[in-house]
């Protein structure tokens, strides 16, 4: 699987593993304390080939994609489940995900927009779906991340998430029922 644009990773054992999964290249951030020149750098990838956002699933990789989606608008996102992204239940990152699943978070790439979408998703809808408060509302936001290819957001982050990918009710409703047809097969 070739990937025409830059993906950006945390450090060089993200990079090993992107390219050990795929034929791509990537800009490493170095952690959190992104410089200037790196900011620099991807900026340059967007003009010239397009960006992809591939950071951990934890607070620092969060923060990273925030700084850089920041600075780069319109750069596209890959998210890798928390649960795939393990190791021994004790460590989280890019690294330790297996290849089929940095290629599937890179098949499922989505784009923020470019304009303020403003969704027909409520508050009240993600209440009424228990994704807010209440017993299991993080287990379903991670499901329902997850589903939707977004990655996970707490509960403030939920609408922002939603309204920046533009996700639709008809794709929301349809997450929700997969989540619960999911769910009462465990049962």
């Amino acid at each position: 699987m070739k990937i025409k644009e830059i993906i950006v990773v945390e450090g060089r054992s993200d990079t090993v593993a992107i390219k050990r999964a795929v034929d791509a290249d990537t800009i490493e951030t170095n952690g959190s304390a992104i410089g200037e020149d790196v900011l620099k750098r991807i900026e340059l990838a967007y003009e010239r080939r397009g960006v992809i956002i591939l950071t951990d699933p934890d607070y620092p990789g969060t923060r990273i994609r925030r700084i850089v989606s920041e600075r780069v608008p319109g750069s596209k996102h890959a998210f890798i489940p928390k649960a795939k992204a393990m190791r021994n239940n004790r460590t989280l990152g890019v690294e330790h995900a297996s290849d089929e699943a940095i290629r599937q978070a890179l098949e499922d790439v989505r784009s923020t927009g470019k304009d303020h979408y403003k969704s027909a998703i409520s508050v009240s809808d993600l209440i009424k779906a228990g994704l807010l408060s209440g017993a299991g509302a993080k287990k379903k936001r991670e499901a329902l991340g997850e589903r939707l290819a977004i990655g996970y957001a707490n509960g403030k982050q939920l609408k922002k998430r939603l309204d920046a990918f533009e996700i639709t009710i008809e794709e929301f409703a349809q997450a929700l029922k997969d989540i619960e047809v999911t769910e009462e097969l465990r049962t």
